[in-house]
């Protein structure tokens, strides 16, 4: 990833926070990397470096600033548009890959050699999926040490360290400082027994009621739900299960995690994010479809619009399926049936999607749909259950749409909800669909589909963030 010098420089001579997260700056002078943001006296040019990644800067013998605290900034949006190996491998260290399966399981699902990987990245970043998943675990034990009364030996374990003296050692490198001390600096606690507090970074602006609306449309009783500007839901983890309640505020998302397993912090937080858009460059997105009269109204008054996301991509997969020509009301009956059918969803707890595994193995009566699109949801089930089709966050995107194109019953509108929902295609269009072609006709746009298609080309790269618009105008 090129930095320009000057342009980087200038945005930390002007500590611009659209730029946090998108690089770090090294300051030889004091030996610390800092966000673009921090409010620190801008060091002279010939003590800067720049680096794309955090742990880029830690790997060149950096410690992370105690002030503008930048292993907290956003993640770069590129992790979130680029659908290379660089994209991939961004998305599957940040939900936990490394820490669960090794450097040899993140290569296995990437399809590369582990000596490969490890150049491209290095090549590109600064450093290799050790240190990236490194800097990782430091930030994750950070939010423990600071944020629960676990044990430390607990903590270094849960954030991923293999031992209690790598954790220490690393605690020390990275902030200069000995778990013990940071502790010793945590605010006072004021959450819950047993919940984890978080504030989740974004780049502002974000239009939360865009987010939050669509959200609650669409949400299934028993796994989630608003209230006011709160969104709970369930959570299925790699270790357990989950509950989060994310409020958005000016500048972050209040987070509330209730984990059954402490290890599930990073893959949850990083699944947060992933739902709400949170590493979404609004500036860059409404700039490009601002451009266009027709959405430049919807752009000055609805600034930062996001996509929604997902947590879970199978669970966006049958959603699709169920909400094929369908309303969004009747959708949501049908899946809250296959929900009860699935069990679990009786209690005071809110619960995630059942796996794939389970809805497979659902009874006939647990689908209130015609016979076809009951298989086509099955088939779906056991090809992602048999690792035929990935729908996670390093999946390749145009293989993915591919494999799910070959399921009977799945057709290109289905197929790019889910690529854009799931897996996090920024630039996909749905010209046939019934609600954006209303939206494009009330913004004065062409409505048939082969004109939209047409008119969208000139919201590359955005295109999935106009869909969100005309789905709003409808």
């Amino acid at each position: 990833m090129e930095l320009d010098f000057e342009r980087c420089y200038r945005a930390v001579d002007s500590r611009d926070q659209r730029f946090d997260g998108w690089f770090y700056t090294a300051v030889s002078s004091t030996g610390i990397y800092c966000r673009p943001s921090c409010p620190a006296i801008t060091p002279k040019p010939e003590n800067v470096s720049f680096f794309p990644t955090a742990a880029g800067a830690q790997r060149a013998g950096y410690r992370a600033c105690k002030r503008c605290r930048p292993d907290a900034a956003p993640g770069s949006p590129e992790w979130d548009v680029r659908a290379d190996l660089v994209g991939r491998a961004m998305r599957l260290i940040g939900d936990g890959v490394v820490d669960r399966e090794g450097v040899p399981g993140l290569a296995g699902r990437l399809g590369y050699t582990e000596r490969h990987l490890n150049r491209m990245l290095t090549a590109e970043l600064g450093a290799g999926p050790l240190a990236l998943a490194r800097a990782q675990r430091a930030q994750t034990a950070r939010i423990l040490i600071e944020t629960t009364d676990l044990g430390l030996a607990e903590i270094a374990f849960a954030a991923g360290f293999g031992s209690v003296r790598q954790f220490n050692d690393t605690i020390q490198e990275v902030y200069a400082q000995a778990p013990s001390r940071l502790r010793e600096r945590r605010p006072v606690a004021d959450a819950e027994p047993g919940t984890i507090n978080l504030r989740l970074a974004y780049r502002s602006p974000l239009h939360v009621p865009a987010l939050l609306d669509f959200l609650e449309t669409r949400a299934l009783p028993g796994m989630e739900e608003r209230s006011g500007d709160t969104y709970r839901r369930g959570l299925h983890l790699p270790h357990g299960s989950a509950t989060v309640a994310l409020t958005p505020a000016a500048r972050w998302v209040s987070a509330k995690l209730r984990l059954s397993d402490v290890r599930d912090l990073a893959p949850a937080v990083a699944r947060c994010r992933r739902l709400f858009d949170l590493d979404a460059d609004p500036d860059a997105v409404d700039a490009t479809l601002g451009a266009d009269l027709a959405l430049s109204a919807s752009i000055n008054t609805e600034p930062g619009v996001r996509v929604p996301r997902a947590v879970d991509g199978f669970e966006i997969a049958v959603r699709a399926i169920v909400g094929q020509q369908v309303s969004v009301a009747g959708a949501r009956t049908t899946l809250t049936r296959m929900l009860r059918a699935a069990g679990g969803f009786d209690g005071p707890d809110l619960v995630g999607f059942p796996g794939a595994v389970v809805v497979a193995e659902l009874p006939d009566t647990a689908f209130g749909m015609p016979v076809s699109r009951r298989q086509t949801i099955r088939q779906l089930a056991e090809a992602v259950a048999a690792g035929k089709i990935d729908l996670e966050p390093g999946a390749n995107r145009e293989e993915s749409v591919s494999r799910l194109m070959e399921v009977p019953g799945i057709g290109a509108w289905t197929a790019g909800y889910v690529a854009m929902r799931a897996i996090g295609d920024p630039d996909v269009f749905l010209p046939t669909d019934l609600a954006v072609r209303r939206g494009a006709a009330a913004l004065g746009l062409p409505s048939t589909p082969k004109a939209l298609e047409k008119h969208a080309e000139r919201w590359r790269p955005w295109r999935s963030y106009a869909l969100i618009r005309l789905w709003r105008a409808s």
